[in-house]
């Protein structure tokens, strides 16, 4: 049977005994003051919060993902007043750049402050830094009274959460504590720029997308996206070749391809558009009908999880136009798609 979805979230899980689902924010600041983590809600996708400048509670954010430890960590802050706690030098570019998108879905990297352990940023001398932008990680991060590092709360290279129940459906058991703070209205990741250099380098597209770069920027160079998984310390979380993968093997088609389903296998189409009709499909999730990679990106991770746990052989996803936030989602699909399915 196929069916149409929209805008829906997939079926949430009940919260395990060992990880409770609340709106407490003094409790989750509490648990972070005493070296755990807790599941903070961003407009991105949903952190795994740490204090960022206790070693032990970060060494617990690798445990808690699986995630190797040359994949660096992004530090949030609750104001620009805090950059002297993480960062030793900030560059005029920063501050401009701090004044036109914070809080926000950007997260710049420069050199970081001796306080800042070597685990959060893979033993470099550059640190991510980003102010949020949602109300409740802003009044986590005030009364923790501490920078949060905070990646994707969900286990190392799946698909990131956007909501509170995605986080127990993956880590529950290893975080005590998820505040909810419903869907993330951005739902991708921040941008990373990196201001280590003479030219500022774009690590990974995100929430602030290319035009809005250029008209920041001007002159600015995009790193390689191509990273192997090997011990190389990673200037930017979410650069490696295969990341955001569902369990389920993802081919992709172009912009304007024609979606068709694999003969003799249960087939899901990730998609957008106003086509009236796709046949042969078993489920079809469509992000919003005229394509709008603002709207697509909101429900961009919910859908795949929605297709992933459809019990399907395979996921047929469009790629998206690359303008906007298309850019950023069209790289998450790359990094979902490389090294499955042969």
């Amino acid at each position: 049977m196929q069916s149409q979805s929209g805008n829906q979230q997939p079926p949430e899980k009940t919260p395990t005994a060992l990880t409770q689902v609340g709106t407490d924010v003094g409790r989750a600041a509490g648990i972070v003051r005493a070296g755990g983590l807790v599941g903070m809600p961003t407009e991105t996708v949903y952190g795994l919060a740490a204090n960022a400048l206790d070693a032990g509670a970060v060494a617990k954010v690798f445990s808690a993902k699986g995630r190797p430890t040359f994949d660096p960590l992004i530090v949030h802050l609750a104001d620009v007043s805090d950059l002297s706690r993480v960062v030793s030098i900030v560059p005029a570019l920063a501050w401009r750049l701090a004044e036109s998108c914070w809080p926000g879905p950007l997260t710049l990297v420069l050199p970081k402050a001796a306080t800042v352990p070597d685990l959060v940023t893979s033993g470099l001398p550059g640190v991510g830094i980003r102010i949020p932008a949602h109300a409740m990680a802003q009044q986590l991060l005030r009364e923790a009274g501490c920078p949060l590092a905070a990646p994707s709360a969900n286990p190392f290279g799946g698909i990131s959460p956007t909501t509170a129940a995605h986080v127990v459906a993956g880590l529950g058991g290893r975080v005590e504590y998820v505040l909810d703070g419903g869907p993330c209205r951005v739902g991708v990741e921040s941008t990373v720029v990196s201001l280590m250099g003479v030219v500022p380098v774009v690590l990974r597209p995100g929430g602030v997308g290319p035009e809005r770069l250029e008209e920041l920027l001007g002159h600015y160079e995009t790193a390689r996206s191509d990273a192997a998984l090997d011990d190389s310390a990673q200037p930017a979380p979410g650069m490696l070749s295969r990341h955001y993968a569902p369990r389920t093997p993802l081919r992709l088609i172009a912009a304007t391809g024609v979606a068709v389903p694999v003969p003799g296998r249960r087939s899901g189409l990730l998609t957008w558009g106003s086509e009236s009709e796709i046949p042969g499909f078993d489920r079809i999730f469509r992000l919003c009908s005229e394509g709008n990679p603002e709207i697509c990106a909101a429900g961009f991770f919910a859908a795949l999880r929605d297709l992933d746990s459809a019990g399907l052989d395979v996921i047929i996803a469009r790629q998206f136009r690359e303008i906007g936030l298309g850019v950023a989602l069209n790289d998450r699909l790359r990094r979902g798609a490389a090294g499955g399915e042969k």
